[in-house]
């Protein structure tokens, strides 16, 4: 006798279509932006109805959402995974680059132009905090205490100051990296990063 959920043919399928789904819109999306992104494109890519799609991703702003969360997690994991290893600073500034340069889009989805018209959920921002949870961990220095407002705790103001002046800086190269604004100037993008984190990081 079959178990529920996803053990299920049915539940098997739809997962598999929706990744099929999920793999078209980064396809458009690397080819129009997400502000492009179409559902009755896609379906007609995959060769079924519209209405057909629909059952699986209900409008554009829920597959974007999926996309989001995809990408996010995928992030967290490569962050903490770095983390975990006893990197610091200048580790994770290297992962993030080495995650946003295999694939620019999925970078741009989270850190680009936002969506016209499209507002994310609360939950993608809860996955973006171990981002943030995993930079102040390793901002934090033996002086930084951690005060605690309710049930949780706060990050010591110093910490959080260098982790967000760590972020922004690197986000500032990188993007402009990606966007391809260094083309045609004679520097490499590798090393102005990696001057970027040696500054940011000593």
């Amino acid at each position: 006798m079959a178990t529920a959920g996803k053990d299920t043919p049915r539940e098997r399928y739809r997962a598999q279509l929706r990744a099929e789904v999920k793999q078209h819109a980064w396809q458009q999306i690397a080819a129009a932006g997400a502000a492009g992104l179409s559902l009755n494109a896609i379906a007609k890519q995959m060769g079924v109805s519209g209405p057909a799609l629909y059952r699986y991703f209900a409008n554009r702003d829920e597959l974007i959402t999926e996309l989001i969360r995809d990408a996010y997690r995928s992030l967290a994991d490569a962050i903490r995974t770095t983390a975990a290893s006893g990197a610091d600073l200048a580790d994770l500034g290297r992962t993030l680059r080495t995650w946003a340069l295999a694939d620019p889009q999925r970078y741009f989805l989270l850190y680009g132009t936002p969506v016209p018209g499209y507002h994310a959920p609360h939950d993608t921002t809860a996955i973006a905090s171990e981002i943030m949870d995993a930079l102040l961990d390793a901002a934090r220095t033996p002086t930084d205490t951690t005060a605690t407002t309710g049930d949780r705790p706060q990050a010591h103001p110093a910490a959080l100051r260098r982790a967000l002046h760590f972020w922004t800086r690197l986000h500032g190269v990188l993007s402009l990296e990606l966007a391809g604004h260094f083309t045609g100037m004679d520097l490499d993008p590798a090393e102005l990063y990696a001057d970027e984190l040696h500054h940011l990081t000593t």
